[in-house]
């Protein structure tokens, strides 16, 4: 594993393994900081190129382009969590990768994402290993019902998961999730959803942004209020959880890390590798966003204050809800994020934007 000693000065190039949005606004938030952004991406049309210094269009098994990537690049990084572990090793003999494979192979199977937190003695939802349809029955038998069915790896915003009731037959959910190896989880009673936000630099110096509620519709997020709606002891709780599993990971870049909160019972669902969807109002209502933050970790620069200077709401702009730009654009205190994407399909992130007030609290 390399890392980095020295702080990368303004020139050095960071490369981007995905090209979507967050990858976008990483390269814009490095832009001004003096950062080049080299983004690798197997997408021909991927909406980071148009900000970017210089892109890659390759395979993520195409070992003979990302060597030459990581000979263009000074220190590695991801957009999403889904980059092949092989890849990631790879790269990682060749130039820093941050954050670091360890942590990336941890979030990418749930069942050793769920392992790894409750060794720490966090909270999670009770789980067990599914490996076919006995074994499903069997942690059935043991979790309960209602619960959760997941596949042990990828999927996101509801994919690749549904719902065990009571009147749900074990066979057919397997087959509703592709007969993959898979987790069950017991379904959590929770009031409100939450996520920390938390950076860690090389050194292991530690930034923790205020605590969002979220809130879903149709597994995907669609508003992050700031503040939430939760006590400062379920907000301390949940910092500390962040603090110790960023440091537990050994981690360097933005961590998102999503939560669920039942009175002052925080209980920990899953950790995102990367800058998170939660995260987006940092951009407007803080010094220092989550993006020039997680430049800032894996460039290995001091990291920059995660104080709010006004309460916020992010909402995200689903599909044809792009389409009210001019509105949004007209209205006051309002900021405006849209991806580029040139194609609005039905609960694809096409743009989000931030509604500030003066803070209250």
């Amino acid at each position: 594993m390399r890392t980095i000693t020295t702080p990368l000065p303004p020139g050095s190039t960071v490369g981007i393994l995905g090209g979507g949005q967050l990858a976008r606004m990483l390269a814009l938030a490095a832009g001004r900081l003096g950062i080049d952004c080299h983004i690798y991406a197997p997408e021909a049309n991927s909406p980071a190129f148009a900000v970017s210094a210089a892109k890659s269009v390759a395979a993520y098994d195409d070992f003979a382009a990302l060597e030459a990537f990581a000979k263009q690049v000074d220190v590695v990084t991801y957009e999403f969590e889904n980059v092949p572990g092989d890849t990631a090793g790879f790269l990682d003999r060749l130039a820093p990768v941050a954050p670091g494979v360890a942590a990336l192979k941890t979030a990418q199977d749930r069942i050793a994402e769920k392992t790894f937190i409750s060794g720490l003695g966090i909270p999670v939802a009770p789980f067990a290993e599914v490996s076919g349809i006995a074994s499903l029955e069997a942690a059935i038998a043991r979790i309960g019902r209602p619960a959760v069915l997941k596949t042990r790896r990828f999927g996101y915003d509801g994919k690749g998961q549904t719902k065990i009731c009571d009147a749900t037959d074990p066979a057919a959910a397997f087959a509703e999730i592709g007969g993959q190896p898979a987790i069950l989880e017991g379904f959590v009673r929770f009031e409100t959803e939450i996520s920390v936000i938390a950076a860690r630099s090389w050194p292991g110096e530690v930034r923790v942004y205020d605590v969002p509620e979220n809130h879903h519709e149709n597994h995907i997020l669609k508003t992050s209020t700031v503040p939430g709606r939760i006590s400062p002891a379920v907000a301390r709780t949940a910092m500390d959880f962040g603090n110790r599993i960023i440091a537990a990971l050994d981690y360097v870049g933005v961590i998102g890390i999503e939560m669920f909160v039942s009175g002052d019972q925080v209980t920990v669902n899953e950790i995102a590798p990367r800058v998170h969807n939660s995260g987006h109002w940092t951009m407007d209502a803080c010094a220092v966003s989550q993006f020039e933050q997680h430049i800032r970790a894996v460039c290995g620069w001091p990291l920059g204050s995660p104080e709010r200077y006004a309460d916020v709401v992010m909402t995200n702009l689903l599909g044809d809800e792009a389409q009210r730009w001019r509105e949004l654009a007209a209205e006051p205190r309002v900021h405006l994020h849209l991806y580029g994407k040139r194609e609005a399909r039905p609960g694809r992130k096409m743009g989000h934007f931030n509604r500030l007030t003066p803070r209250q609290t």
